[in-house]
């Protein structure tokens, strides 16, 4: 079988909507991969999963699911049968028992990290400096602009609840760690991709790669892709 058979589920985390997978979709159709994104609600971790597996219903065939930052925590939540792996692009991958939260305070804050404050609707927002600041600091100004205009705030009930089994312990995973992280630790990711067992990789970017280097989350979902297509 091959990689243009399988369906690519691209899920962008918290502060982002769709448009952070823009430079991304065009090459993976453009090789004959069905590439559809999976939006969330973020407002719970339960919510969030339950988002994804509706997504999920509409295909037919091989997934590989893409999450990014704490979309880690999503793709690794779902049952269906239907997926054969998943990426991690500056994610987060909670164990049996973990919270978002724990993970991401596992390592010590980049000094440029935003700090994390609900408001009084128990939502968190980014302020508009931290998508230049930590976000995506090698992004143009213009698309930093875009970032901070489109960002959708998260939940606090997103990061609080342990996670059950995640598919990451029965399905194989890949792991694009940026060196250059500053809103998650990449040691933490180093961490979590070693107990994972995963395929990981480690490039000099930033935490939203796919907007500022978006040949090397290709190259991963590529590569992905083909084990994908060559066991399923």
């Amino acid at each position: 079988m091959r990689s243009n058979h399988v369906n690519v589920v691209l899920v962008e985390g918290a502060w982002a909507d769709g448009f952070i997978w823009s430079k991304v979709i065009g090459p993976l159709t453009a090789g004959g991969m069905k590439v559809v994104t999976a939006p969330l609600p973020l407002t719970s971790l339960g919510d969030d999963i339950a988002a994804l597996d509706r997504v999920l219903e509409r295909l037919a065939g091989p997934v590989v699911l893409v999450g990014h930052a704490y979309a880690g925590a999503v793709i690794a939540g779902t049952r269906d049968p239907r997926v054969e792996s998943l990426v991690y692009i500056a994610a987060l991958a909670p164990d049996e028992g973990e919270t978002v939260g724990d993970v991401f305070n596992r390592g010590e804050p980049h000094p440029k990290a935003p700090e994390l404050k609900p408001d009084p609707h128990g939502l968190m927002w980014l302020p508009d400096e931290a998508f230049a600041d930590a976000f995506a600091p090698n992004a143009s100004p213009e698309e930093q602009a875009i970032l901070a205009a489109l960002q959708r705030p998260m939940s606090v009930e997103c990061i609080g609840v342990p996670v059950g089994r995640p598919l990451w312990k029965d399905r194989p995973s890949w792991v694009l760690i940026p060196a250059d992280d500053r809103v998650i630790n990449p040691e933490t990711q180093r961490f979590t991709a070693g107990r994972m067992g995963a395929r990981a990789r480690t490039r000099p970017v930033d935490h939203t790669p796919q907007v500022t280097a978006p040949a090397d989350v290709i190259d991963i979902v590529l590569d992905a892709a083909r084990d994908a297509a060559a066991t399923a």
